[in-house]
């Protein structure tokens, strides 16, 4: 239960460790107190050993609420033992750099190029009370999740707020914003979330950007020559990752609302504690899908017991299944109430990127050749299991737009109907289709309205669909 603190002369002799917002750096800890309201414990713990107390991690920006997790920088761990026995600590774990799923394979063969310029149809089209790219909506992906006969034939659009943690999101991207609710930066301490504040490429210069039409080993979309320079920084390997997954979403669940929480530098990198706080802010802020685009070789018991909580009060995880080609464990999807994704090709085989197997994939969707939102208000083609995922979030989102209280296993049980195809792929490449009308069986059924002319049609504006 959240109260206000009861002793406030013992606060505000504590309170001088407790320093002003900061970003995490390597070498910080993350400390579990024994206590629920842990800040006069762990103040202690640093006023003993000259550590800093940085930021609590359970509860949303600027709260007084009660903590019992922290961010600690110089604790060294010469004395964990001694201060986990004597003074009052439930655990400490560091705090590992954690990076997005990232897919070096793609190369810009002839082929890729030819597949890539057949749909790239740039003709702007109204999507759901927005505008978006045709070839958006034409590419091949949709229809081998069955995304148009869902939202056409089974009436089904989606519903519901799912978290994205990323490298956030261009909140001004005329495709996606007016859908994003509740946008947070971690990285940076600040409301918002958008992922254009990473670099100096500003609306007035990205013209140069014309040219975007595939994503490059790190996932970061590929210019024409001639301006490819702009965005040639190592730091800033995947600037627009996190764009890009929040518009494979809204292609899935156009009337599904995204939260944008950047908790990824442009260079794909962020920190365990990061991914810490956007979990607990997402599960406190009433986000219903957990879109987890990132992995980790190890697991975390903090990042587990965050999951774990989510799931607990009604969320639904979903993660890739990462980019290795290999069936080794990676985290989050690696948990066992975690949705891992693989990938698949446009021909329903396995991508040679994808890691494969039960322990980390639960299921597989599309992975190559998205072509999905990107910064200033454009699109870009992905590859990689970062992007496989977000359909199986939007998927769900299609649920819960069914059965608001859908429940994980619940949804992990739906989204397990899909088309066969091998073993190290568990239950084999999403069906939309096949989910939603499982879950007809599950849950009682309104009819919807009837069906109008636009999807009766090969005609590619839905938005007379809502």
């Amino acid at each position: 239960m959240r109260t206000k603190w009861v002793v406030y002369l013992v606060l505000a002799a504590f309170i001088t460790t407790f320093a002003a917002p900061a970003v995490a750096g390597d070498g910080d800890k993350i400390v579990r107190t024994k206590v629920a309201d842990g800040l006069p414990v762990v103040s202690s713990l640093c006023k003993l050993l000259g550590c800093t107390v940085l930021l609590s991690l359970d509860t949303l920006p600027g709260s007084t609420a009660p903590s019992s997790l922290f961010l600690v920088r110089g604790l060294i761990d010469s004395v964990l033992t001694l201060t986990l026995s004597l003074l009052g600590l439930a655990a400490v774990e560091p705090d590992r750099p954690v990076h997005i799923a990232q897919d070096a394979t793609w190369t810009s063969s002839q082929s890729s190029a030819a597949v890539l310029d057949q749909l790239w149809n740039r003709t702007l089209v109204t999507y759901y009370g927005t505008t978006a790219w045709e070839g958006y909506l034409q590419q091949p992906a949709n229809d081998i999740v069955r995304l148009r006969d869902t939202h056409c034939g089974l009436r089904e659009t989606g519903a519901g707020v799912v978290a994205v943690i990323d490298t956030g999101v261009d909140t001004d991207h005329p495709t996606l914003k007016p859908w994003l609710v509740d946008a947070y930066d971690f990285t940076r301490n600040v409301s918002g979330g958008n992922e254009t504040a990473d670099t100096s490429v500003k609306q007035s210069s990205a013209a140069v950007l014309d040219g975007v039409y595939a994503v490059n080993s790190s996932t970061l979309a590929v210019v024409d020559q001639s301006s490819a320079a702009v965005l040639d920084d190592p730091g800033q390997a995947d600037f627009g990752h996190g764009t890009m997954v929040a518009g494979v979403v809204h292609l899935a669940a156009p009337t599904a609302k995204i939260m944008p929480l950047k908790s990824f530098g442009p260079d794909g990198q962020g920190y365990t504690s990061d991914i810490l706080r956007a979990l607990y802010y997402a599960t406190q802020k009433g986000a219903k899908v957990l879109n987890m685009s990132f992995s980790r070789p190890t697991s975390s018991a903090e990042l587990k017991r965050a999951i774990d909580n989510a799931v607990g009060k009604g969320l639904i995880a979903v993660a890739s299944a990462g980019n290795d080609g290999s069936s080794s464990a990676a985290y989050p999807a690696a948990y066992g109430n975690v949705i891992g994704v693989a990938s698949t090709s446009n021909a329903d085989t396995r991508s040679s990127f994808s890691n494969y197997g039960t322990t980390d994939v639960w299921v597989a969707a599309p992975g190559e050749g998205i072509i999905t939102t990107y910064p200033w208000g454009s699109f870009a083609a992905a590859w990689g299991t970062s992007f496989s995922a977000p359909y199986v979030s939007g998927e769900a989102a299609l649920l819960v737009g069914m059965q608001n209280g859908a429940s994980n296993s619940q949804v992990s049980s739906l989204v397990s109907h899909a088309k066969r195809l091998t073993y190290d792929l568990n239950y084999g490449r999403v069906d939309f289709y096949q989910a939603i009308q499982a879950g007809r069986s599950l849950w009682p059924y309104a009819p919807k309205y009837p069906v109008p002319d636009t999807c009766s049609t090969s005609a590619i504006d839905w938005s007379e669909i809502q």
